[in-house]
């Protein structure tokens, strides 16, 4: 797959009423926003079953609806946790058991009504005892028989990532990776040295490094919204996080562009990676990172975000590609 340098995220526009959850969301809005970014060159969708326990996947469904074969874009989306039904509120369980993954996979097929996956990714490294090699040889199980088109991991380390390599070739890895959160800096560089493709998440923070974010408004996050309960959006973190945002603002300026698409910029300058994963809930936040995929940050540049993380005392992991 020839993919483009951003894709549209769909964390966010699951919907509330689920442990990491933004808060209620409006789908007539979500559907606009999928549509906005595909009519503006963006050519692959990430989505979970998790995310508003199926509800985002439906809401991808949905905007796909009305496309035509030719129109629609890549669609990628995850399995490996399991929800509770009738406790929306409790943290999913991290599964792998082959018997779980395939009744998974039906059921993403189904609410996101297309015939076959494009990327399919073990969401976390699982807790039910299931060893990375049986959920591994699953998924691989998966591609040979036509569900899916290519098989990818999330939130695995290097030293995951390497047991599933000998069962198979490992065709994609999905980090968190921003300017403020950096550890997964070894596991992209040992996907550059093993041919694996990168597809980074939260690259501007969660809106962090959006520009438009304040300590005003972290205080009034609901209680249905996770980030009022992450460390990143309280106390000292958030202030040096802020910090680190409006130091970007030189050079978004000089760019003629937002905060936000030099954040997403700037994880797109690493070797090995692929692409950045970039939520919105509207046709204008699509605007707001579009810019990002025209933009090749200079030595100059990166040197510039580097001082201002190591000035801020934002997150943590290397500063510099």
């Amino acid at each position: 797959m020839d993919i483009t340098l951003v894709g549209f995220g769909a964390w966010a526009i699951g919907g509330g009423d689920w442990s990491f959850a933004w808060g209620d969301q409006d789908d007539d809005a979500s559907v606009r926003a999928i549509r906005h970014a595909v009519d503006h060159g963006i050519n692959w969708i990430d989505t979970a079953a998790v995310y508003g326990l199926g509800h985002s996947e439906e809401v991808v469904g949905r905007a796909l609806a009305d496309m035509t074969p030719e129109e629609r874009p890549f669609v990628f989306t995850k399995c490996g946790l399991i929800w509770d039904p009738d406790d929306r509120s409790a943290e999913s369980g991290r599964v792998g058991a082959p018997e779980s993954i395939r009744r998974e996979v039906e059921d993403s097929l189904r609410r996101l009504a297309i015939d076959r996956i494009d990327l399919y990714q073990m969401h976390w490294p699982v807790e039910d005892g299931t060893p990375i090699e049986d959920y591994w040889a699953t998924m691989l199980d998966l591609k040979a028989e036509g569900k899916i088109r290519a098989a990818g991991l999330s939130n695995h380390d290097p030293e995951q990532l390497a047991v599933a390599e000998k069962v198979g070739h490992v065709e994609s890895l999905q980090p968190p990776f921003s300017a403020i959160i950096r550890d997964a800096a070894p596991a992209i560089a040992w996907s550059a040295e093993h041919d694996t493709g990168v597809i980074v998440y939260s690259p501007m923070q969660s809106g962090l490094l959006t520009g438009a974010f304040t300590a005003e408004r972290a205080a009034a996050l609901g209680p249905d919204d996770w980030r009022s309960r992450d460390d990143e959006f309280t106390g000292e973190r958030l202030t040096h996080n802020l910090a680190l945002a409006d130091a970007l603002w030189p050079l978004a300026d000089a760019r003629g562009v937002g905060v936000a698409a030099i954040a997403v910029a700037w994880t797109l300058a690493w070797p090995g990676v692929t692409g950045a994963i970039v939520g919105a809930r509207s046709p204008e936040q699509v605007d707001g990172w579009l810019p990002a995929a025209d933009i090749e940050l200079d030595g100059a540049e990166l040197d510039a975000v580097a001082d201002a993380i190591e000035a801020t005392g934002a997150g943590h992991g290397p500063v510099r590609p």
